[in-house]
C-alpha cells in the first residue's frame, strides 16, 4: 500500500514544575529558598530522510508525544530536559496545519528539519522570587504546557523521470524494462493504482555515464482527472516534481493522437506549467500490427510539435536503448541531479501578535481571555498556593486584563477562561479563583 497523505497529532513535552523548597542544614536556621527550575519539555521535529519514499511510518500510529521535562528539586537542582522527538518524512512532504489549512513547510531538501511543536519551558523555582520584602517565597512556577497541533502530511514524489499516460498504455512494463523495479503488470486498465518507483542506471547505455536516476510510473490518467475523476488529484500531485515527463502512448489503440491530447489536456488543466517541463513522447507497442501502422503518422506530428519522440515495444524490448540514450540527453548533469528538483522548502512564518497583546470575548456564557503571555502565566500558576494566586492577580492588573474584563461587563460569579484554566470572578478576591 502506497501512503501519500496522512493526518497526525503531535504534542510536545510539558515543562517541568519549578520547586518551592528551602535550604535545610544544621546551624543554618533560616536557610533561604533553594528550589530548582523545571526542565524544558521535548520538542517535535520533522526531518527529511532521503531513504524514505512514502509516509509508511504513519500508517497505523497517528499520535506522537515528546518527553516532558523533569521537576526541579531542592539545592537549586534543575529538572532534566525532556528528550526531543524526531519524525522522519520523505523528500517532497508538504506540511499543513490541519485546522487552518495553512502551509507550514515544503520539505524537499535532504536533512531539512522543521519544528512542528515546541516544548514547554520549565517553571522557575522559588529561588527566583526572593525579594528584600519577601525572603521566603513559597511561589514557584508550574511548567509550561507543550504545544499540540494537528497536521496533514502530503507527499509529492520527487522523481527524475515521471511516466504518464492512459490506463494500459504500458507504463509499468516500461518501468520494468528500464529499471530493476518489479511492478504489478497485467493486460487490463488500472493495474497500477499507486506510483511505482524504479532506478535507471545510465551506464547501461554509456559506460562513462555514472548517473543513476529515479523513475516513477504514475497511475493511469482518464479524462476529467484534473477535476478529481478517477485517481484525479491523487495522481496529478506527484507529476509536478519530476524533471522529465515521459508521455507513454499506446500506438496500437484506436486513436493514439486523441489519447496523447487527453494526457496533455489533463496536465494543463491541473497546472499549465506542466506542459513546459522537459518531455519525451514514448510510442509503445510497435510490435503489434496496429502500433506499427500508426507509428509514422504519429511520429510526424511530434516532429511538427518539436517534442522528442521514441518508438518502442516495452514488452519486446525494442527501442529501449534509444529511449535510455534520449533520457540521458534530456536529464541534467550529476551535480544537478544530486540537488532537489525544486528550491529548498520555505517555511511560512505567520504574523503573531505581540506577547503582551490579549483579547477579551464572550464564549458560551463565559468570558474568554486569549493572549500568548496571559495564557502562559495562567498555565504556570499553581492556584492552590495562595502566594502564587495572588501573584497571578497582580499580573492580571499589570497587563490590563482586569480592566478589560470589567469594561466587558464581568460580574461576581461569572466564569473567566484563560487557556485551559477556568476561574470564577470574585470582586473581593480581585481577579478570580479557580
Amino acid at each position: 500500500m502506497f501512503l501519500d497523505e496522512v493526518a497526525i497529532t503531535v504534542r510536545a513535552g510539558d515543562g517541568g514544575d519549578g520547586a518551592a523548597t528551602f535550604r535545610r542544614e544544621a546551624h543554618v536556621p533560616r536557610g533561604g529558598p533553594d528550589g530548582g527550575d523545571g526542565g524544558r519539555g521535548g520538542s517535535i521535529y520533522l526531518n527529511v530522510d532521503a531513504g524514505e519514499t512514502m509516509l509508511r511510518d504513519y500508517r497505523v500510529k497517528h499520535h506522537f508525544r515528546a518527553q516532558s521535562g523533569g521537576r526541579g528539586t531542592g539545592s537549586k537542582r534543575h529538572g532534566k530536559a525532556g528528550q526531543d522527538l524526531h519524525l522522519s518524512v520523505p523528500p517532497g512532504t508538504v506540511v499543513r496545519d490541519a485546522k487552518s489549512g495553512d502551509l507550514l513547510a515544503d520539505l524537499v531538501a535532504r536533512e531539512q528539519e522543521l519544528i512542528v511543536a515546541r516544548g514547554g519551558r520549565g517553571g522557575l523555582g522559588n529561588v527566583h522570587f526572593a525579594t528584600a520584602v519577601n525572603r521566603a517565597p513559597t511561589h514557584a512556577q508550574k511548567g509550561e504546557p507543550g504545544e499540540e497541533r494537528q497536521l496533514t502530511l502530503e507527499l509529492r514524489l520527487i522523481a527524475d523521470v515521471g511516466l504518464v499516460g492512459l490506463p494500459n498504455a504500458g507504463k509499468s512494463t516500461l518501468l520494468a524494462a528500464l529499471s530493476a523495479a518489479t511492478p504489478q503488470i497485467a493486460a487490463y486498465p488500472f493495474t497500477t493504482l499507486t506510483p511505482n518507483l524504479g532506478v535507471l542506471d545510465l551506464s547501461i547505455s554509456d559506460t562513462t555515464d555514472e548517473r543513476r536516476v529515479t523513475i516513477a510510473d504514475m497511475p493511469g490518467l482518464i479524462e476529467g482527472a484534473s477535476s478529481g475523476a478517477g485517481l484525479g488529484h491523487a495522481f496529478l500531485r506527484h507529476v509536478s516534481r519530476t524533471r522529465v515527463l515521459g508521455h507513454v502512448v499506446d500506438l496500437a489503440a484506436a486513436d493514439p493522437e486523441r489519447d496523447y491530447q487527453v494526457i496533455r489536456d489533463e496536465l494543463a488543466a491541473h497546472d499549465a506549467r506542466l506542459l513546459d517541463k522537459v518531455s519525451v513522447v514514448i510510442g509503445n507497442k510497435i510490435d503489434l500490427p496496429a502500433g506499427a501502422a500508426n507509428k509514422t503518422a504519429f511520429a510526424r506530428r511530434r516532429t511538427r510539435d518539436g517534442i522528442p519522440f521514441v518508438a518502442i515495444s516495452a514488452d519486446a524490448g525494442t527501442g529501449i536503448g534509444k529511449l535510455i540514450a534520449t533520457l540521458a540527453r534530456l536529464l541534467p548533469d550529476a551535480a544537478t541531479l544530486s540537488q532537489p528538483t525544486e528550491p529548498a522548502g520555505i517555511v511560512v512564518h505567520r504574523f503573531q501578535a505581540a506577547p503582551e497583546a490579549f483579547l477579551v470575548s464572550r464564549e458560551d456564557g463565559a468570558y474568554r481571555v486569549a493572549g500568548r503571555r496571559i495564557e502562559r502565566l495562567a498555565a504556570q500558576t499553581n492556584f492552590e498556593n495562595a502566594e502564587s494566586a495572588e501573584r497571578f492577580q497582580r499580573d492580571l492588573a499589570r497587563l490590563g486584563v482586569e480592566r478589560e474584563l470589567v469594561k466587558a461587563g464581568v460580574m461576581p460569579g461569572d466564569s473567566v477562561r484563560i487557556g485551559k484554566i477556568e476561574l470564577e470572578w470574585d470582586d473581593e478576591w480581585g481577579s478570580g479563583r479557580p
